[in-house]
C-alpha cells in the first residue's frame, strides 16, 4: 500500500507538466510508486532528493520493447511502468552528465509530438466528428421535440460531455502548437 495517494488530472499533452510535477514530488520526499487512471498517483516515503523523471510517448512496438527499455537503462535511467502508451522513467539528478533529457535532439521531441497527434488526437477527433456531434444534434432535436424532463436531462448531460471534449480539443491543439514552435525553434 501507498503511503501517499494524490489526484491530478493531467492531458496527453501536459506530460511536461506531469514530468515537473513527479521531480517536485520526489524532492518533497515523496518517490512515485505507481499511476491509477482516470489520475490517481501512489507515492513512497523516500529521502528527498532531486530526481528527473521522464515520459516517452509509446516509442516501441511490443516485440521491440526489451531492445527499447535497454536502450534507456544503458544511459541509467531507470524504466517504472507504462500508463496510457507513455513510457515513465527516472534518474537521480546527480547523475545526469550534460542533459537532463531522454531526447538527444529536438527532432526527436517533434516526432514524439508527432506520434501523440496520430495515434490519439486524431481518432479522438474521428469519434468527436462521427458519434459525439451526431449525438449532440440528435439530443437537441428531442429537447425541441418532447417536453420530457428525462429527455433533457439527458441532453444537458450530453452537452456537457460535449463542451468538456470541445476544450479538450482546444487545449491539446493549442499544447501541441506550443511545443511545436517551441522545438522547432531549436531544429
Amino acid at each position: 500500500m501507498a503511503d501517499r495517494i494524490l489526484f491530478r488530472f493531467w492531458t496527453i499533452m501536459d506530460y511536461e507538466e506531469e514530468e515537473q510535477f513527479l521531480r517536485e514530488q520526489h524532492q518533497k520526499g515523496w518517490r512515485f510508486k505507481r499511476y491509477l487512471l482516470p489520475g490517481f498517483y501512489f507515492f513512497d516515503r523516500c529521502t528527498p532528493e532531486d530526481v528527473v523523471y521522464r515520459m516517452d510517448f509509446d516509442q516501441a512496438g511490443t516485440g521491440e520493447k526489451p531492445g527499447y527499455l535497454q536502450l534507456y537503462r544503458d544511459y541509467g535511467w531507470e524504466y517504472l511502468f507504462d500508463v496510457n502508451s507513455f513510457s515513465y522513467f527516472r534518474k537521480p539528478a546527480d547523475i545526469i552528465e550534460d542533459d537532463l533529457e531522454i531526447f538527444s535532439d529536438n527532432e526527436s521531441r517533434l516526432e514524439m509530438i508527432r506520434r501523440i497527434y496520430r495515434r490519439r488526437m486524431i481518432p479522438l477527433m474521428i469519434i468527436f466528428l462521427c458519434c459525439v456531434v451526431p449525438q449532440l444534434i440528435i439530443q437537441s432535436n428531442n429537447w425541441l421535440d418532447r417536453g420530457d424532463v428525462g429527455a433533457r436531462a439527458f441532453t444537458l448531460i450530453f452537452l456537457v460531455f460535449f463542451m468538456l471534449y470541445v476544450w479538450l480539443f482546444v487545449h491539446c491543439g493549442r499544447k501541441i502548437r506550443r511545443l511545436r514552435q517551441k522545438y522547432e525553434r531549436d531544429v
